[in-house]
C-alpha cells in the first residue's frame, strides 16, 4: 500500500480528494496549518471511510519543519493542496501569498530531490491562462500576464516544478481546476469557508441559509448573454477522482513528458446569474442578491476544453451542475 502525502488536506479539494484516495486503496498522511479549515474534518474523513488519515499540523512555510516531517516519515507520492486562494484577497494581500504559496512549493521540491522522492502532483488553476484568447480554454492556450496575485503564483509555481523536475529528474503533474462546487454524498464534508466566502456558490448557499443578508454578484456589464462573468463549475467529487486517475498515471509510468499538465473541468461554462437561477430551482429557495462593481482580478470568461485529460487521464466529469448545487444546498443544512 503506497504512502500518500497531501498537504492542505483538511481543506475543501483536500479532504474530498484524501477520501477519494483511501477509498482506491492509499494510505494517506495529512498535513496542515488549520488556518483556513479545522480540525473536526479529520473525524469527519475518518466517518466516510472507516479509516482515520495521519495527520501532522505544520506550517510549510517553516522549513525546519517540514524537513524534519521528512526525515521522519515516508511517503511515495505527494499531492500538494496547501496554499492561499482567494483571487480578490490576493491583490490586498501580495506578499502573504507569494511567501506562502511559493515558499511551502520549494521547501517540498527541495525534500523530494534530498530524499529522491517521486511524483508529485500540483493544485493548479485555470487562473495561469489570464484571459484566454478562445473559448473553451485548451492546454495549448498562452499562458498570458496573470490577472491577480493568486493566479501569477500559479504560473510561478508550475515554472518551479517544470525546472525541478528538469533538473532533477522528478516527475510532476499540474491539474489546472476550473471552478469547484458541491459537497460530499455523505454531506460530512464540503466548502465551509471562515468567515466572508470568497467563492460564488458558498456565498449563494449562506445568503439562502439567512446566514448573509445578500448576495453580491460581481458585474453585470461584462460582455457576455447576460452581463456577468462566466466559470466552469465542476463537482469536487469529479474533481478529487481526477487527482487519483493523475496519481495512478504517475505511478504507472504512464506519463508521457516529466511535467505534464492537463484542465479539470466540466467544458461548460456558466454565467454567475445562470448559475444563482440554477440554484434556485435545485433548492426551491428564492435568492436575495445585489448587483455590485466589478472585482478586480476577475476575468470575463473561462471555461475548459478536457479533451487531453478525458484521452490521457481516462477521465471524465459526472455530475451536473444542478447535482452539484443540491448537494452544496445540503452540505448548508447540515451546518445550519
Amino acid at each position: 500500500m503506497k504512502t500518500i502525502l497531501v498537504t492542505g488536506g483538511l481543506g475543501y479539494i483536500g479532504s474530498h480528494t484524501v477520501v477519494a484516495l483511501q477509498n482506491a486503496g492509499f494510505n494517506v498522511i495529512i498535513i496542515d496549518n488549520l488556518l483556513n479549515t479545522r480540525i473536526s474534518v479529520l473525524d469527519k474523513i475518518a466517518e466516510i471511510t472507516g479509516k482515520k488519515p495521519g495527520f501532522h499540523q505544520i506550517d510549510l512555510r517553516i522549513k525546519s519543519d517540514v524537513k524534519n516531517f521528512f526525515e521522519n516519515n515516508k511517503v511515495d507520492g505527494i499531492i500538494h493542496f496547501a496554499a492561499f486562494k482567494a483571487v480578490g484577497e490576493s491583490m490586498q494581500k501580495p506578499l502573504d501569498y507569494y511567501e506562502n504559496n511559493i515558499s511551502s512549493l520549494v521547501y517540498l521540491l527541495q525534500e523530494m530531490r534530498d530524499r529522491k522522492l517521486d511524483h508529485f502532483i500540483f493544485s493548479s488553476s485555470c487562473t495561469v491562462y489570464g484571459q484566454a484568447n478562445e473559448l473553451p480554454i485548451t492546454e495549448n492556450a498562452p499562458i498570458k500576464k496573470a490577472a491577480s496575485t493568486y493566479g501569477n503564483t500559479k504560473q510561478i509555481g508550475e515554472e518551479i516544478i517544470q525546472e525541478s523536475c528538469k533538473a532533477h529528474h522528478l516527475n510532476a503533474t499540474a491539474l489546472r481546476y476550473f471552478n469547484p462546487i458541491g459537497a460530499h454524498s455523505s454531506v460530512k464534508i464540503g466548502e465551509l469557508p471562515l468567515g466572508v466566502p470568497q467563492n460564488l456558490v458558498p456565498f449563494i448557499t449562506q445568503t439562502a441559509a439567512g446566514i448573509r443578508k445578500e448576495l453580491a454578484v460581481f458585474g453585470d456589464d461584462y460582455p457576455t448573454s447576460d452581463g456577468t462573468a462566466i466559470r466552469d463549475y465542476i463537482h469536487v467529487v469529479d474533481l478529487a477522482k481526477a487527482h487519483i486517475a493523475a496519481l495512478q498515471r504517475l505511478i504507472n509510468k504512464k506519463n508521457k513528458a516529466a511535467f505534464e499538465y492537463f484542465n479539470i473541468g466540466t467544458g461548460t461554462g456558466s454565467s454567475v446569474l445562470q448559475v444563482i437561477k440554477a440554484f434556485e430551482k435545485a433548492s426551491g429557495k428564492p435568492l436575495n442578491y445585489k448587483i455590485v462593481d466589478r472585482r478586480e482580478g476577475d476575468v470575463v470568461a473561462a471555461f475548459a476544453d478536457t479533451t487531453i485529460a478525458n484521452k490521457e487521464l481516462n477521465w471524465k466529469t459526472e455530475k451536473t451542475l444542478e447535482e452539484a448545487l443540491e448537494s452544496a444546498w445540503k452540505w448548508q443544512q447540515q451546518q445550519n
